[in-house]
């Protein structure tokens, strides 16, 4: 028999995890206005090999993802985040303390923990909060999916398009939809450090 498809509580088809990430490389590379070639040579791979990848042809390795996300910036981490559906059971990826993926973007520090598993539901790192007024933001932040987010030390403000800032401090908690727009800003005198959870 072959392969079932997949599909959603609506009965719809779910794209498998090389269609997500084809996806998020071919937009991020249309944002940037490069071409295939352009972004192949920027992330150190040859065309037809990101032609491939884009159009889920083939499985990239974790270096290569790596070396693509790099190139096109794709510093948000829900970007590293594939749609999460495998058929393989049994997985499990480890990260000794202190020794995450590091990804910087001028508000934040993030350590992506157990990175090495490219298909997952769910994406847990670490952020530490560098930002300290809202001025330093260029746009809200927003991407696809939920999150949840625990404090780990410090306080900050959580500041949401449809809500009123919220004062969190270590031990704090908050679930939210991460298409709205939103941000987070250290209030104490240590930048505030979350653990941070985002769900597909």
């Amino acid at each position: 028999m072959g392969e079932e498809s997949r599909k959603d509580v609506s009965g719809q088809e779910e794209p498998d995890d090389g269609e997500a990430l084809g996806r998020s490389i071919r937009d991020a590379r249309r944002t940037k206005g490069w071409t295939l070639e352009e972004a192949g040579r920027a992330a150190g791979i040859g065309r037809s090999t990101l032609s491939k990848i884009e159009n889920n042809q083939t499985r990239p390795s974790f270096d290569i993802v790596r070396r693509l996300t790099q190139a096109l910036d794709m510093s948000t981490p829900q970007l590293f985040l594939q749609s999460g559906q495998s058929g393989i059971s049994g997985r499990r990826d480890f990260t000794p303390k202190g020794e995450g993926e590091i990804k910087t973007t001028p508000t934040y520090l993030h350590e992506l923990l157990c990175p090495e598993l490219t298909s997952k539901r769910m994406l847990p790192y670490i952020a530490t909060i560098k930002a300290r007024d809202l001025s330093e933001f260029e746009t809200w932040i927003r991407h696809s999916g939920e999150e949840f987010m625990y404090v780990l030390s410090g306080e900050l403000i959580f500041v949401s398009e449809h809500y009123r800032p919220l004062s969190m401090k270590a031990g704090d908690s908050l679930y939210y939809d991460s298409g709205m727009g939103h941000g987070c800003i250290s209030t104490s005198e240590e930048d505030a450090q979350v653990l941070w959870v985002s769900l597909e």
